[in-house]
């Protein structure tokens, strides 16, 4: 079952415990980033203690509700310029909001999840994909129908391996 909209929204909305991703590419191409990503190519920064938007409000409000969210991103360095811009417009602001994001750098040694695709789980129960292109064009979101104890395993492997996000981008210029 693809999913879009509000099927998708929803998803956010009613995990009781936990919602995770494994992100995997060196960037996405979304069409609502455009705007930002030129602004920051261009010298453009926010203040991250300062962002309050929909996504900040809803980690604030999960937290303080006792449900995570939290992710890992695989990275090899240098760093592309789009993972420049998300760690200072995105993921700065939502890990002062309290979402726990981890980085998996694998410069120089073998990937421990080479050819996982990128997905969510919630509450160990729903495993979504999350399918793109090559160059990080998003083609679907879709609920995978088998047995979802690889991606658990797949989840507690990129969490082992990689390091606090803040702990990663100290002395990185982003």
């Amino acid at each position: 079952m693809l999913l879009a909209g509000d099927a998708w929204s929803a998803r956010f909305e009613k995990f009781r415990q936990e919602a995770w991703r494994l992100e995997t590419l060196p960037q996405y191409l979304m069409p609502q980033e455009e705007d930002e990503f030129a602004a920051f190519s261009s010298g453009a920064r926010i203040d991250p203690q300062t962002v309050s938007n929909e996504y900040t409000e809803r980690l604030r409000r999960q937290v303080a509700e006792g449900r995570s969210q939290g992710r890992v991103h695989i990275v090899t360095r240098p760093l592309s310029e789009y993972l420049r811009f998300e760690f200072s417009q995105y993921y700065r602001p939502h890990s002062i909001a309290g979402e726990r994001i981890r980085i998996l750098d694998v410069t120089g040694r073998t990937n421990p999840l080479d050819g996982v695709p990128d997905f969510w789980i919630f509450d160990n129960a729903e495993v979504v994909l999350m399918n793109y292109h090559a160059d990080g064009r998003q083609i679907s979101r879709e609920v995978y129908e088998g047995d979802i104890a690889p991606f658990i395993q797949y989840r507690r492997i990129a969490i082992a391996e990689s390091v606090p996000f803040e702990e990663y981008v100290k002395g990185l210029d982003v």
